[in-house]
């Protein structure tokens, strides 16, 4: 059961990448809050709005997107506004952590990993920044990873993005900050989706993992929702700039 957020109840939400894995987790998280949940997801994810409104009696707002096109993105957040209004909470979460070689990387590669990494992070901010100010506030959550932090190998545009979102986050905390507009990240662990599972998990490198972490059990999407909601809610109403890393104990910030 996930701690009950009353300020959440009718509140605007926006997730990008909200119909799969961890973002699937907090779109079902929010819609037991009671909020107005819309979420951008490039593939299909009507099943999952399906499965959602029949689990807990009300259906997320699915819009078909492609992030890293910023045209699409902007009219995937006017049609969000349209059917929820101006939005309250905006979860950027959309990610491709796909593992790649330093000298394999061409500029193609690189744009298109630092588009949907760290661009549409930004410019789904620039979207909703003017209607949060009219509304007299909001919170926006950025997803980063502690593979940047732990100085991982094996995806360094992904690592690259993830420290460029940290410091988007704070710029973004100054300066929208005497708007009441909260910006603050949250840095996941190694997260068994099923992605995970199916790609990259092998028994030694699950065990290695979990070596590193002070609690010794693997974190599950719904380890990080809660997370998300603390800093959505009024709860965290004078946190802003800040990183919460949900890993287990394998950093320690500060």
């Amino acid at each position: 059961m996930l701690t009950k957020f009353s300020d959440l109840e009718n509140k605007s939400v926006l997730i990008t990448g909200g119909g799969s894995g961890i973002g699937a987790e907090i779109t079902k998280a929010f819609i037991q809050q009671g909020a107005k949940v819309s979420f951008v997801q490039r593939t299909d994810a009507e099943q999952f709005c399906d499965e959602v409104e029949s689990e807990f009696h009300s259906r997320p707002y699915f819009i078909k997107c492609d992030v890293t096109d910023l045209n699409e993105l902007k009219k995937a957040v006017e049609s969000a506004i349209s059917v929820n209004g101006d939005i309250d909470i905006l979860v950027n979460n959309a990610a491709n952590d796909h593992r790649h070689e330093t000298l394999n990387v061409t500029e193609e590669y690189w744009d298109n990993s630092q588009a949907i990494n760290l661009k549409a992070y930004f410019f789904a901010s620039q979207f909703v920044l003017a209607g949060m100010r009219d509304r007299g506030g909001g919170s926006i959550i950025n997803f980063s990873s502690i593979s940047y932090m732990m100085g991982n190998s094996g995806y360094p545009a992904y690592t690259t993005a993830n420290a460029g979102i940290m410091g988007m986050t704070r710029s973004l905390a100054r300066e929208f900050g005497p708007d009441n507009i909260r910006v603050n990240a949250i840095a996941p662990g190694w997260v068994l989706t099923k992605k995970q599972l199916d790609k990259w998990a092998t028994p030694e490198s699950l065990k290695a993992h979990l070596d590193r972490q002070c609690i010794k059990s693997h974190l599950k999407e719904e380890d990080i929702a809660g997370g998300v909601l603390f800093l959505a809610s009024a709860s965290s109403s004078m946190i802003t700039g800040q990183l919460i890393a949900i890993d287990g104990g394998v950093v320690m910030t500060g």
